[in-house]
């Protein structure tokens, strides 16, 4: 059995999700994750269910809306938030909810997040997997001024999470080692943003090999770790914005045959990755 490789609508953007159904197809992956926001299609299991099914690309994920720029959606209530998107993603046959940690502002959410994020995996039929954030820092260059945007904390490590999200971007913005926290989470990593980054305030998502982290490394760790016995999901969530169609489908095209080959154990492909020296050690907390 191998591991299925996705297509996160966020992708493609500015492009709909129609589009990502479609170029998902079109180049061959498994399935897509659905960012839920805005554009009503993605609330919608029917209109979403239409879409997979003219495709053959099934709903592999989906992305619960818990960012800045989806606070409306679904509510101001963030519980009505998950609960809705793991309804959702039921209704799809999707077996993963992806969803951010509070907001430090959300402070009453945050004392029960933990607590009410396990009671909701433990009753229900999907993982929700908590992904990896960042602290957040001035833009002022070599600062080294860290805020905590999220609580309990951005770092799942250690949190007692039933399943996680690892994103290699925001791993990159921590200034942590991707590989190294795909380590430490063990069997409760059931979800990986393939992506790139580097330290800094910027949440870039550049293609797999070029930023400072290991992706390849992080692939054949999940390969040689049963990954997929536990029903894991890699899913391609890159910046496009800004390209051309015709790069964009470069892009997305070069990151799946990256997946692949580094997921069936074909190797480094060194020429394409940037190897980064001022990479620094995973620190918790």
């Amino acid at each position: 059995m191998a591991v299925p490789i996705g297509l996160s609508t966020s992708s493609v953007y500015p492009g709909n999700a129609t589009a990502a159904f479609r170029t998902a197809a079109e180049l061959g992956y498994d399935g897509v994750e659905v960012m839920v926001w805005s554009e009503r299609v993605t609330q919608d299991a029917a209109a979403l269910g239409r879409l997979a099914q003219h495709y053959g690309q099934p709903v592999l994920a989906v992305h619960a809306p818990t960012l800045i720029l989806t606070r409306p959606v679904f509510g101001p209530d963030p519980w009505e938030k998950i609960d809705r998107s793991v309804e959702l993603a039921e209704a799809l046959g999707a077996p993963t909810v992806v969803l951010h940690p509070p907001f430090f502002w959300q402070t009453r959410y945050a004392r029960q997040f933990v607590r009410g994020i396990d009671m909701r995996e433990q009753t229900g039929k999907v993982h929700l997997a908590v992904e990896n954030m960042f602290t957040w820092r001035p833009r002022q260059p070599h600062s080294t001024r860290d805020f905590q945007g999220y609580s309990p904390t951005w770092d799942p490590v250690g949190q007692g999470y039933r399943s996680v999200t690892l994103d290699i971007s925001h791993a990159a913005t921590s200034g942590s080692d991707a590989l190294a926290m795909a380590r430490a989470l063990g069997p409760t990593l059931r979800h990986l943003h393939l992506t790139d980054g580097v330290p800094g305030f910027r949440d870039d998502h550049l293609l797999p090999g070029q930023g400072d982290q290991d992706c390849a490394g992080v692939l054949r760790h999940l390969a040689a770790t049963g990954f997929e016995a536990g029903g894991g999901q890699v899913v391609v969530e890159v910046s496009t914005r800004g390209m051309s169609e015709a790069q964009r489908r470069e892009a997305l095209a070069s990151s799946l045959a990256f997946a692949r080959e580094h997921l069936e154990g074909a190797g480094d492909t060194g020429s394409v990755h940037v190897p980064a020296p001022t990479r620094r050690r995973y620190r918790q907390g």
